[in-house]
């Protein structure tokens, strides 16, 4: 993985998962997001409740896929395996935590976390 901070591959992360619903759909959400929400794509990192929030209040409860395709988009940038279970719910700011811890680790020590992150390790993060 090339040297970049966690914040921009997270916001690529984000990029991908918005461009599934096409480019001017994706536009249209950075749009909101900042005049409606007060958050400007590169606060994104930041400001993850926030993002979580008008990502729900724009969508409502089909926020819960534009997060997991940012989330599995995530996961495989730092190496890592997203399965999301659909009778577990998931925090959204929590799963983003264990993939940057995984990618900090990835930073100091040269190694990958190995495999899949479990629910109960997400859950532990809380």
């Amino acid at each position: 993985m090339p040297k970049r901070g966690f914040n921009k591959v997270l916001l690529e992360a984000v990029d991908e998962g918005l461009s599934s619903l096409g480019e001017s759909a994706k536009q249209a959400i950075y749009f909101h997001l900042e005049n409606r929400f007060k958050i400007k794509k590169r606060e994104i990192p930041s400001k993850l409740e926030v993002f979580k929030e008008g990502l729900e209040k724009i969508f409502g409860a089909g926020a819960d896929f534009l997060e997991i395709l940012i989330l599995k988009s995530l996961y495989g940038k730092v190496g890592m395996t997203f399965e999301w279970q659909e009778t577990k719910s998931f925090d959204f700011v929590r799963c983003v935590a264990v993939a940057k811890r995984s990618f900090l680790w990835k930073k100091k020590t040269g190694k990958i976390h190995e495999g899949l992150i479990s629910w109960e390790e997400i859950e532990k993060e809380s």
